[in-house]
């Protein structure tokens, strides 16, 4: 479904805008049908390009919530393209094909193509590709966001224990008294205790 429906206690139900697509296809008949096909669907067309190399600047002027790619035969350059124009600005890639084999489809997924499908696009289906697509993409960025906190937190944690051992060889403190000094100036300034950590290191 192309629209999503909030609902709140004692409220009426709030229906939000519809999707809104950028539809990146090379042939101007195919990018009409599927532009139609999206259309009855529910969702918002914003604009058709006819190369996926114009992909940053419309991305930045549009700010879609997805992308569709309609292609005959994607090369690696264009795919490493598609997906580079997203990277800063994360949002779900979906790329119809005519051909795909087994490595260049796990090549897209690997490089963060939320759907790849073979044998071209049917407007009748497209909704419920899009659907998942959307709902992998969200699952995806929650995953990647844990992986990414879980660096920091291992990398905090190296830059206290490296802090310690500076503050415990070069003043001679054990390792629970090196720990409270670093936390008695984070505390005092107010910081994180991995900034305090990471001051002490430098300046050592």
């Amino acid at each position: 479904m192309a629209w999503r429906l909030l609902e709140y206690p004692d409220m009426t139900p709030i229906v939000t805008a519809p999707m809104r697509i950028l539809l990146v296809d090379e042939q101007p008949s195919r990018a009409a049908l599927m532009s139609e096909g999206l259309s009855n669907a529910g969702y918002a067309v914003i604009a058709t390009l006819s190369s996926p190399f114009d992909l940053p600047d419309a991305i930045r002027a549009l700010k879609p919530d997805v992308i569709i790619v309609d292609i005959d035969s994607p090369t690696r350059d264009t795919l490493e393209h598609v997906v580079i124009s997203t990277r800063d600005d994360p949002r779900p890639i979906i790329m119809f094909a005519n051909e795909g084999g087994r490595d260049q489809i796990r090549e897209a997924m690997r490089a963060g193509v939320a759907a790849y499908v073979v044998d071209g696009a049917n407007p009748q289906r497209v909704g419920s590709i899009i659907e998942i697509a959307v709902a992998r993409f969200e699952e995806f960025q929650v995953l990647r966001e844990e992986l990414a906190t879980a660096n920091r937190a291992l990398h905090e944690r190296k830059l206290i224990e490296r802090a310690k051992g500076l503050l415990m060889r070069t003043r001679g403190l054990t390792e629970d008294d090196a720990f409270a000094f670093l936390r008695t100036i984070a505390m005092n300034r107010q910081s994180r205790l991995a900034e305090v950590a990471q001051m002490v290191i430098e300046t050592s």
